[in-house]
């Protein structure tokens, strides 16, 4: 059965976007993709889109028109992680939401774990927040690792998902940032935080976050030029 059309607003410098995307890459869908410039956003967006002038956001259904002028007949969503579900159920096939309600739920408390102990240290050190610290970022990656089962590929088990879906844009920007020197954090706590990962002790995690960054629907829809590009005029190089 064909699924209505889907019309997606992101951005590429965006890890929320990405998400999106990257579902939409493992689910194989077809739908329209615009960009919409962070800094400059279109005067039409927030009314005929999203209210919260954010992305990620989909249009889902309604007439064929271009996406500037999105159709009062088609459904507006919102929200990363909304709408990652959202792309696992209309394509359950994709495998990215687990069909057993154990693991589903395994899933849904990683993505918590990404969202509460590591995506708020991540910003807080690009931007050169006192809170921001390498040993902030550590706490992130160990409740990560504590979550990683033994002899599996990926978050929950070795079925890619939403959690590994949740977590791998905001890991590869961390990464762009801290092998680029780009942030407005001390030099030193870059080179500290990158010595701290050579431990052993973090075997499992770098082998999880090296699947994730090889996986092809990331690589497809990770622009590390532009996220560089950006970061780099925002909050400058490390010293």
């Amino acid at each position: 059965m064909p699924h209505e059309q889907i019309t997606l607003y992101t951005a590429k410098v965006c890890p929320y976007a990405q998400r999106t995307e990257i579902a939409l890459a493992e689910a194989g869908a077809p739908f329209k993709r615009y960009e919409i410039d962070l800094g400059n956003k279109p005067e039409w967006y927030a009314p005929k889109v999203n209210p919260a002038s954010k992305v990620p956001a989909i249009a889902y259904g309604g007439p064929d028109v271009p996406p500037e002028n999105a159709s009062p007949e088609s459904t507006k969503l919102a929200e990363s992680l909304i709408l990652v579900e959202f792309i696992g159920d209309l394509y359950p096939s994709s495998g990215i939401l687990p069909a057993d309600p154990v693991q589903r739920a395994q899933a849904r408390f990683f993505i918590e774990t990404v969202s509460t102990k590591f995506s708020p240290n991540f910003m807080k050190f690009a931007s050169g927040n006192p809170e921001g610290t390498r040993a902030a970022l550590l706490v992130g990656v160990d409740a990560i690792q504590d979550l990683l089962p033994d002899g599996v590929k990926y978050a929950v088990n070795d079925q890619y998902t939403i959690a590994d879906i949740a977590f791998a844009p905001f890991w590869a920007r961390l990464n762009v940032l801290v092998q680029k020197g780009i942030g407005a954090y001390k030099d030193e706590e870059r080179k500290s935080f990158l010595k701290a990962l050579e431990d052993p002790k973090y075997a499992k995690f770098n082998g999880y976050v090296q699947r994730l960054l090889a996986r092809q629907s990331f690589k497809s829809t990770f622009h590390e030029d532009v996220v560089a590009g950006i970061f780099t005029k925002r909050f400058g190089l490390a010293k």
